[in-house]
C-alpha cells in the first residue's frame, strides 16, 4: 500500500466519523454532504424503506431523530480501494439512542456493522454512495428485541 492509498483510506475514516458527529449533534444540512446524491441506503432489516437518493435519505432520517439524543460509534474499520475513486468499507457499529418523555420507548441500544461502498466525486470528495446497516443485536429500554442467527455478510 502506498503512502498516497493511506492518505485516501485516512480521508475515508474522516468522512464517516463527520457523519457520526454530524448526525448525533443533528447538524442535517452538512450530514447530508457526506452522502453520494445518487447514494442507496438499506436500513431494511429495521423495516425502514431502501432509500434510493441523498434527498430520501435526507426526508427520511431527521424527523425520525428529532428530540431524540444519539450516540452512535464507529469502530475498527477495513476499508479498501478498488479504484482511484471508490473504495469498500466495513465498520462495526454501535447506536445508542434515549427518547424523549412520552415516548412508547426510553432507550435503544444497537450493535452491528455497516457495509458500505465510497466515491471520490468530480469535486474531489469521498463520500457514501452504499449504506447498508445490518444490526446483530438490539435492545429496547434494556429487553433484547433482536438478535439474528447469523450476521449477514457484506461487501467483503
Amino acid at each position: 500500500m502506498t503512502s498516497d492509498e493511506l492518505v485516501e483510506i485516512e480521508r475515508i475514516k474522516q468522512l464517516k466519523a463527520r457523519y457520526f458527529l454530524l448526525m448525533d449533534q443533528k447538524r442535517w444540512s452538512e450530514w447530508a454532504n457526506v452522502f453520494c446524491v445518487d447514494c442507496t441506503i438499506d436500513t431494511t432489516q429495521d423495516d425502514s424503506p431502501l432509500l434510493r437518493g441523498r434527498q430520501a435519505f435526507v426526508d427520511f432520517l431527521p424527523p425520525i431523530l428529532e428530540g431524540v439524543k444519539t450516540c452512535h460509534h464507529g469502530h475498527t474499520p477495513i476499508i479498501e480501494l478498488s479504484s482511484p475513486t471508490t473504495a469498500v468499507g466495513t465498520w462495526a457499529m454501535e447506536d445508542m439512542l434515549w427518547f424523549p418523555e412520552g415516548s412508547p420507548r426510553r432507550t435503544l441500544w444497537g450493535v452491528g456493522w455497516y457495509y458500505e461502498r465510497y466515491r471520490k466525486d468530480p469535486d474531489g470528495e469521498w463520500r457514501i454512495l452504499e449504506l447498508k446497516l445490518r444490526r446483530i443485536r438490539v435492545e429496547v429500554d434494556g429487553r433484547e428485541i433482536f438478535a439474528p442467527s447469523a450476521p449477514e455478510r457484506g461487501h467483503h
